[in-house]
């Protein structure tokens, strides 16, 4: 399909090395500069779907460009440039081996796990009596470890964090004041669009001794959203709060027999199935930022992207 970009192998001037991800497609340049393409491959279960979806890319990206803009006061980002509506240009950072989660309300695997008798996580202590989905009096962070081998996405408290030698103290103070700074902001904004921003996480990375937020920011990939109307009238009767984020299509996937396990074999993805999912995908846009999504010319994607950084990387 040449509408949806599943896959880039380019060789751009200048290009160091190439790191594909779930979703993105990252090329160094001269170690100054990241190009950071962000496909239309969609993941669920830990695993990455056959097919692409075309607009998804544009979405998450022109999302995160939208909210890195709309936090730049707070804390300096990667930005530099979005040459194509699916490609953002940035500085290229030392990442911090953590990733910064913050959560508003007790949902998911904080859930999880105080279910099971948990009443701390991360190192910040919860009280008894809580309800799934019901909000903290505090936003709380519960970072994760991030490594390429080794230790990744496990829980880890700030002491640890600290004593392990993977933030400074200094600069962790940093991290933390920004990660709620930033999370504030995304609750302010997400609330005039009638949404509760639940739950995140954020990226930070070092250049030239300054701390630079880095990748995503705020998007249904890396976010989780409830609809603000009706949330506590379903507390109270305790029903399953309305989601905004791509859980429909693990819905699919599993009424399908699949969810990732051994021996399982994905369904097939048809046209009609990938076009529901692209018009979800848009919708979810113009929800989340209250602008009518662009849908920019997709005849040959590829080849529009590939156009689009170089002409920049030109200049």
């Amino acid at each position: 399909m040449k509408n949806a970009i599943v896959e880039t192998n380019f060789n751009f001037p200048g290009q160091k090395s190439f790191y594909k991800g779930k979703v993105r497609d990252v090329y160094n340049i001269n170690d100054e500069l990241l190009v950071m393409i962000v496909s239309d491959r969609i993941s669920a279960f830990d695993v990455v779907l056959p097919k692409g979806i075309p607009y998804k890319g544009q979405v998450l990206n022109q999302i995160a460009a939208k909210f890195l803009d709309a936090t730049a006061d707070i804390v300096p980002h990667w930005k530099i440039a979005t040459p194509d509506p699916m490609v953002t240009v940035g500085y290229r950072c030392e990442p911090f081996a953590v990733e910064m989660i913050v959560r508003g309300y007790l949902t998911g695997s904080s859930w999880r796990e105080y279910k099971k008798g948990a009443r701390q996580i991360c190192g910040v202590p919860l009280p008894d009596g809580m309800k799934e989905h019901q909000k903290f009096a505090e936003p709380i962070l519960t970072p994760t470890t991030k490594a390429e081998q080794g230790r990744h996405d496990e829980n880890i408290s700030r002491d640890e964090i600290i004593s392990e030698g993977l933030v400074t103290a200094e600069d962790y103070a940093l991290l933390e004041n920004y990660s709620l700074q930033l999370f504030k902001r995304g609750s302010e904004i997400a609330n005039k669009m009638g949404l509760i921003l639940v739950d995140t996480k954020y990226e930070f990375g070092k250049k030239d001794g300054k701390i630079f937020l880095i990748d995503e920011i705020h998007t249904p990939d890396s976010s989780r959203y409830f609809y603000l109307k009706g949330y506590e009238e379903r507390q109270v009767k305790g029903e399953a709060q309305k989601q905004l984020s791509k859980e429909f299509v693990r819905e699919w996937l599993m009424a399908n027999g699949f969810q990732g396990g051994a021996g399982q074999r994905l369904p097939e993805m048809t046209d009609d199935f990938i076009n529901q999912i692209s018009e979800r995908y848009i919708e979810l846009y113009e929800i989340i930022t209250g602008e009518k999504f662009a849908r920019y010319d997709v005849t040959d994607v590829l080849r529009r992207v590939e156009i689009n950084i170089n002409d920049f990387l030109k200049k």
